[in-house]
């Protein structure tokens, strides 16, 4: 067996979280050596996984960029391939490529408190190698890359024609000239259904329920942002667009009826006359209770002025050998059924924790401040927001409470910091405020929070940056300084709360 490999700290994952993460190291904890292990021969998460047609992102290009690597572009919501191309490039430029272990896919990760160090095995190929690390933060987002969330969809299983998942689309999937039926009305569907329509013969968006979606405009610049220099007009850009997801987040929280008005007649005013706005377009929720959908340039209500695009609003009774038979009496002829009904969530990329030797479910477990698991030491999860900010804003914010943490046990000699949980942190909830059907079905999988912090979700972007930045980590937090020799020579260890 061949020796572990040491290093301070190990990041999972070679996504936007794990490249962001890996600069941050560089730059904020320069003395601290670090390697990624990446279950994928390329850098890009779920930008190089997603390959299926229209995908890109469902926000701001000018948020969710690297805010120390700006993406200049007119453009809002960037398409996956130049997302793609934007990661590979920045770990390229800033000389992450070489600490990055490719085809390691994390099995276990074991910690042993005497040592105060993780030992990690990773498997790559036929072999199984080793690394040590104090650290360990996983940058491995939420949902299970290898398997699909199973779609619930009565009588699948008779269909004779192609079932495909967008998580993993064939490439050598001809769908031109073919009718096509998506089931679901997420993000994913909405931004599918477009470019399907630009060669299908006919693609038909079955939903159960109807989500509200939101034409933008995706691009142009303004005089001001012309006439200030790139890294000033980029600025105020990100900062324009922040304050634009926040305020429209609260104003739909604390004005929901007024934001359900102004939502459903922007979208009436895009219909054609043969789709009316009930019952295709008027969600049974509040808005902001499920993610609001954002179509670039009203991209998804033009594909439906085209009329080779329909919806029907209805639960799915049966799939015959070639349509999908409808409640409402309806048929749907598919050559090809495409199920973008959610991902199956999962946290910390489905590696095997211990503790001691003993078996550990993270997904009983509370979050503690939205980045580290209650009894679990040294161990960090980068989760960025889902709701009033992008993905990466929430993950870089992060890190700058993970960087203090580490700083201060540096300097005063601690080997070990655990969240450990006094009493009862509440009632449990979920990490993210969202009733999508593919969280609650996936809730259990995962761990929880409380409502009581420091055991709250983070659901506040800008509290959550101040309190990473500035804020306390001593609340529920226990720290070692390691082992002493008690009494007998029995081994004790040196705890301070």
């Amino acid at each position: 067996m061949e020796p572990a490999r040491d290093y301070d700290i190990i990041i999972i994952g070679a996504g936007v979280a794990g490249i962001n993460t890996a600069y941050r190291i560089q730059t904020m904890l320069p003395n601290y050596s670090y390697a990624i292990l990446e279950a994928r021969d390329v850098v890009g998460g779920t930008w190089d996984l997603f390959r299926y047609p229209g995908v890109r992102l469902d926000t701001d290009i000018h948020t969710f960029g690297f805010p120390w690597k700006p993406y200049h572009t007119d453009t809002i919501m960037l398409d996956g391939t130049s997302i793609r191309e934007y990661i590979n490039s920045t770990a390229k430029t800033y000389n992450i490529d070489p600490c990055i272990y490719f085809n390691h896919r994390l099995k276990e990760l074991s910690w042993d408190s005497y040592k105060s160090q993780w030992s990690l095995t990773a498997m790559h190929k036929d072999q199984e190698p080793r690394f040590t690390a104090k650290f360990a933060i996983f940058a491995t987002g939420y949902f299970d890359y290898q398997r699909p969330l199973p779609a619930e969809v009565p009588g699948l299983s008779h269909y004779k024609g192609v079932v495909v998942h967008p998580q993993f689309w064939p490439e050598e999937l001809d769908y031109a000239g073919k009718k096509i039926a998506v089931i679901g009305s997420g993000s994913t569907a909405i931004s599918l259904i477009p470019k399907l329509a630009e060669t299908a013969s006919a693609v038909t968006m079955i939903q159960r329920s109807p989500s509200y979606i939101v034409p933008v405009p995706d691009g142009g610049d303004t005089w001001l942002t012309r006439l200030l220099p790139a890294t000033v007009s980029h600025m105020f850009k990100r900062y324009r667009f922040m304050a634009v997801m926040l305020a429209s987040y609260y104003f739909c929280r604390n004005f929901p009826r007024l934001a359900k008005y102004i939502l459903l007649r922007l979208a009436g005013n895009q219909l054609p006359d043969h789709i009316p706005l009930s019952p295709h377009f008027e969600p049974n929720y509040d808005p902001w209770d499920q993610r609001l959908l954002a179509c670039p340039d009203g991209d998804f209500f033009r594909s439906l002025r085209t009329g080779k695009t329909n919806i029907e609003t209805a639960n799915i009774s049966t799939v015959t050998e070639s349509s999908v038979v409808l409640d409402n009496g309806n048929s749907v002829d598919a050559d090809i059924i495409v199920t973008a009904t959610g991902l199956r969530l999962q946290i910390g990329g489905g590696a095997q924790f211990e503790l001691d030797r003993k078996p550990c479910d993270i997904a009983k477990k509370v979050m503690w401040k939205g980045m580290m698991l209650q009894d679990i030491p040294n161990c960090f999860f980068i989760l960025g927001h889902l709701t009033d900010a992008s993905w990466t804003l929430g993950a870089d914010a992060s890190f700058l409470l993970i960087q203090r943490l580490i700083k201060y046990m540096e300097t005063e000699g601690i080997r070990a910091a655990a969240p450990r949980l006094h009493g009862s942190p509440g009632q449990p909830t979920q990490l993210w405020n969202l009733n999508a059907s593919y969280m609650l079905r996936g809730e259990s999988k995962v761990p929880s929070a409380g409502e009581k912090p420091p055991w709250q979700p983070r659901t506040n972007y800008i509290l959550d940056y101040f309190d990473d930045r500035y804020g306390s980590f001593d609340t529920c937090m226990e720290f070692s300084r390691g082992y002493r020799n008690g009494m007998n020579g029995v081994s004790e260890p040196v705890k301070e709360k």
